[in-house]
Order: structure tokens, then C-alpha cells, then sequence
């Protein structure tokens, strides 16, 4: 799998303004992007003043939890205690995830970190724009922190935005505890959060065996759908690790095509083919997508509450694979089509899925 650039991720070329060394260093790398992306730039930012769901007293919510994830990134590396805590895998692999789930975590999972989980250079801000990604550590802890359905519903309204980003900040202090309890028994680590990855969380929890990636691209869980926020801490730690773990995801997605219809940017593939190397044709048109966002004024949600995975459905729960059962997935669809599909859309409703 090839790696990624951070640089051309939407949202580190949606931060690059005129004049900066980035801007200037990546549009001439990138001609062909300068156009789209200074429009993107021109319009408000999501939870501000001229975008569609801007409430004064309510947008300021979501924009304090920004604010405060922003303030503490300087927290995620630290000192390490110069002496070391034996102990053994077993125990403290035990310890992690308990420790994880006290402070709010949904799952957990440990992997082997891979050369394809980094980005290759760095792009979210400008004071590290173009750092080649070098990291040393072999594990990762990887945990999920559960999104409330009735908020993730409300989408694209600012209910939802208020949601991911409280999310963000509750996946923040897990990692942050994490990395500091890890530090303190004299080990390296680092917490990867929101706007300072250095990795990209889904492919890694998807190696640990948290979910798959589903048609939306991002991770879907059996237990929570896409209705989760993501976080990792990265260690020289010896650990146990879990496996990758399959419940048909690929041949229910196949089938669903949910996300991808009820998509308002239409920016999810409909396509059910697969391309060269045996991959799934799921793509997203990330200048679309972001483009919504930015006109609608949050992070939209709405592939996330379209999955019947997200909507704590029992017959889910009850089933332990969809692998090679199109006649079981035609059941879950026609019960999650028979009790959402005749209500229309109406913005801030939550029952709005079709």
C-alpha cells in the first residue's frame, strides 16, 4: 500500500494562505489544485458566520473544542522517565486497555505499526509543513470513542458538529493519559490527535481489528457503524496485538449503497467493481466533500448516520458475519429501508434517513 502525503490531504491545503511558505511551495508543486482550493478558502469556515448552519450562541461550542485541542498539542510528546518499569506483556497490554476504556474509550486495539500506516510528510501547519514523518515506534494502541446516534442524526445541522468535535476532544485526553502513563514507566509515546498525526488512524484500526473500511472510506465498527472518533498512541512498548477481524462489511456495502445516495455533495462512489490489484473502487472526491462542509457550516455526518451499522440495529448485533449472505443483507436493508425510507428529509430531524 502506498503511502500518503499529509501536504495533499483537503485539510491541510484548505490551511495554506497566501503569501506562506506553503502556499507558495505547494501550488507551484501543484498547479492544478491553486483554483479549487483559494475557492474553498474564500468561503466561511465550518461554525462561522455566513455559512448555513451558523448559530451565535451554538457554533461557539464546537469552535471551543478546536480551540482547546489546538492549546494542548504541544502535550503530546513528553520526557520519558529514564527508568524503566519491567513488566510483562500480558500485564500491561491488560493495563493499557483498561486504563483506555476508564477514560471513556468505546474499543481497543493494538497493532504492529507498518510503513503504510505514516503519512510521508507532514502539511497540517505551516511551522512543520513538509517534515519528512520519521517515527520509531513499533506499536500503536488504537481506541474509539462512541458519537451519540440522536446528535450524528441531526446532520448536517450543528448538533452533529458539536458531536465529532466533542468527540475529538474526549479521544484527545485517552491518548493524552495514555502517552503520559506509558512515559512515566519509561517508555517513548506519542498521542496522535486531532490535527497532528503523524499516522492515519483508520488503516491502523483496521490492522488492530476495530472494524473495516467501509464505502464512506472511513472505519465502520460492528458494534458503533462510522459512529465513532478515532486515537493513537504510538510507543516503543512491547505489547500483545490484536488481529484484523472481518463481519462482511465488503459484501454488505456492496449491496447498501446508503451512504453513497444519501451523500448531498454526491462525493461517494456508487460502484460495486473492483479496480486494478483486487482493490474496491470506494473513493471519496474530497474537494466536493469539503466544499459542502464549508457551505453547510459543520462536518455534514450524513454517510455516517445513513450506515445501518450506526443505528443500533438488533439484527446487527444478532449476526456474526454478512460475508457471501446477500439474502441476510437484503433482510437488514429491507427492516433499516421499512422503518427509514418513507420519512423525507427535513435538516435537524433525526429521523431524516432514507
Amino acid at each position: 500500500m502506498r503511502r500518503v502525503d499529509e501536504r495533499d490531504t483537503m485539510f491541510a491545503r484548505a490551511n495554506y494562505q497566501k503569501g506562506s511558505n506553503a502556499y507558495e511551495d505547494y501550488y507551484m508543486k501543484n498547479p492544478d489544485k491553486k483554483s479549487i482550493d483559494d475557492s474553498i478558502r474564500s468561503r466561511p469556515n465550518l461554525c462561522e458566520e455566513g455559512s448555513m448552519t451558523y448559530n451565535e450562541l451554538n457554533s461557539a461550542i464546537p469552535q471551543a473544542s478546536f480551540q482547546f485541542l489546538g492549546d494542548i498539542i504541544h502535550l503530546c510528546e513528553g520526557k520519558v522517565n529514564p527508568e524503566k518499569t519491567v513488566c510483562s506483556k500480558k500485564v500491561i497490554t491488560k493495563r493499557i486497555k483498561g486504563l483506555a476504556k476508564k477514560y471513556g474509550a468505546k474499543l481497543v486495539g493494538i497493532t504492529k505499526l507498518q510503513d503504510y500506516h505514516f503519512y510521508t510528510h507532514r502539511g497540517r501547519h505551516e511551522e512543520d509543513y513538509g517534515e519528512k514523518v520519521n517515527c520509531n515506534h513499533k506499536h500503536a494502541i488504537v481506541f474509539a470513542c462512541e458519537m451519540d446516534k440522536d446528535m450524528i442524526n441531526r446532520g448536517p445541522m450543528i448538533s452533529e458538529v458539536i458531536e465529532t468535535s466533542k468527540c475529538y476532544v474526549d479521544t484527545a485526553i485517552v491518548g493524552m493519559m495514555l502517552s503520559y502513563y506509558i512515559r512515566n514507566l519509561g517508555y517513548d509515546a506519542r498521542n496522535h490527535m486531532d490535527s497532528n498525526y503523524l499516522l492515519m488512524p483508520a488503516l491502523v484500526a483496521k490492522d488492530a481489528g476495530l472494524g473495516e473500511i467501509g464505502r464512506n472510506t472511513i472505519l465502520t465498527t460492528k458494534e458503533y457503524g462510522s459512529r465513532v472518533r478515532l486515537g493513537v498512541v504510538s510507543t516503543d512498548l512491547e505489547l500483545e496485538i490484536d488481529e484484523p477481524i472481518s463481519f462482511g462489511l465488503e459484501d454488505f456495502c456492496r449491496l447498501c449503497k446508503n451512504c453513497a445516495f444519501t451523500c448531498p455533495s454526491q462525493s461517494l462512489s456508487n460502484e460495486t467493481e473492483k479496480i486494478s490489484d483486487d482493490k474496491l473502487n470506494w473513493i471519496i472526491n474530497q474537494e466536493t466533500c469539503y466544499i459542502k462542509w464549508r457551505y453547510i457550516g459543520t462536518d455534514c455526518g450524513m454517510c455516517i448516520a445513513s450506515c445501518p451499522f450506526s443505528q443500533e440495529m438488533e439484527s446487527i448485533k444478532n449476526i456474526g458475519t454478512f460475508n457471501n449472505n446477500e439474502k441476510l443483507i437484503g433482510e437488514v436493508l429491507g427492516e433499516f429501508r421499512k422503518k427509514y425510507g418513507k420519512r423525507p428529509f427535513v435538516p435537524g430531524n433525526p429521523d431524516w434517513l432514507r
